[in-house]
């Protein structure tokens, strides 16, 4: 009996060097090693500017490099796919914009993901809200566009950087919303050939984002009528929100937020957010992203992410619905 002890006690010194080390690394405390952000759009963009600012942030706070790596393609789906299909150990995270999280999901004919099933929210930087901008002969106020194009139907057409982009979606939306018009989309290969066209008299209006038309705008090349957010900007506080200009509860905006695999475990969801909301109270970062007209999250939760997303998906997927817009 003593003997069969001993033995057993032997046994299990020698299995417990081999045990312990494989224990001490499910112990290692996230991150241990660089964290791949995937940025579904090819550099440069507002999607990619605002990335990597985010990364070498959340890398700095976190004590690990965050690795930008930008996977274009699909409107985004490329790099939304490459991330859900990703282990969900915190370690690949998805830099989602509006079009992977809240019109490809509608859009799509065959979406090549679920945007809420197969990700986990971690956390939100900003919104980007667009402007409607008009070339200089047009009229000043958004009442006096909508009167104009009522009184002459199929004479204003207005631009946008594709079929299904949120600048296309965002006129259709300002369509609907001022009782109908009758305008032709023409739709362009990028918002700035469109802008270009609009300046020289080839289209009347459109919507794009303020850090493309503000100078515009100043020196009279283009002229912004409306802020489609509750509140005016603080780098341009003379244009009216496009409420106020008459046009009730209208906001359109691109947005950015931080996305993991589905099934990422909670004490990860939790490293990500808390460093989230030290960003995002970061005096620097939110002056970078005001100075670019971009308004800060600085109250992101995944809680409120996951409810952002929700909420985004259903109010554009009526908007797709009723423009016909089909990605194959």
């Amino acid at each position: 009996m003593k003997r069969r002890h001993l033995l057993a006690s032997g046994l299990a010194a020698v299995a417990a060097p081999s045990i312990l080390p494989g224990a001490a690394r499910a112990q290692t405390k996230y991150p241990d090693h660089p964290i791949r952000f995937v940025i579904p759009f090819a550099p440069a963009g507002p999607t990619d500017i605002i990335g990597r600012k985010a990364a070498e942030k959340m890398g700095t706070i976190m004590g690990q490099t965050w690795v930008v790596d930008n996977k274009a393609g699909a409107a985004g789906s490329i790099g939304a796919v490459e991330v859900k299909n990703a282990k969900p150990d915190g370690y690949t995270l998805l830099c989602a914009p509006s079009s992977t999280h809240a019109i490809n999901p509608t859009a799509f004919v065959k979406p090549l993901y679920d945007a809420v099933k197969d990700f986990t929210p971690l956390a939100s930087i900003c919104v980007n809200p667009l402007v409607l901008v008009v070339r200089p002969d047009m009229p000043n106020t958004v009442q006096g566009l909508v009167e104009l194009m009522k009184k002459n139907p199929g004479k204003y057409s207005y631009g946008s950087s594709g079929a299904g982009s949120i600048l296309h979606l965002a006129a259709e939306y300002f369509k609907r919303e001022v009782g109908g018009l009758d305008v032709e989309h023409v739709p362009y290969k990028g918002s700035m050939p469109a802008l270009n066209d609009m300046m020289s008299g080839q289209i009347a209006w459109m919507f794009e984002t303020f850090s493309t038309t503000l100078q515009l705008h100043k020196t009279g090349k283009a002229r912004i009528l409306a802020y489609a957010y509750s509140k005016r900007a603080e780098i341009a506080p003379d244009v009216p929100t496009m409420i106020e200009a008459g046009v009730k509860g209208y906001e359109a905006y691109t947005f950015n937020l931080i996305l993991g695999p589905a099934g990422v475990p909670k004490p990860v969801v939790d490293t990500v957010d808390q460093a989230a909301r030290k960003m995002m109270a970061d005096p620097d970062m939110v002056k970078f992203l005001k100075d670019i007209a971009a308004v800060p999250t600085t109250d992101t939760t995944p809680e409120r992410t996951a409810k952002f997303i929700h909420d985004e998906i259903a109010k554009w997927a009526p908007v797709i619905k009723a423009a016909g817009v089909k990605i194959e």
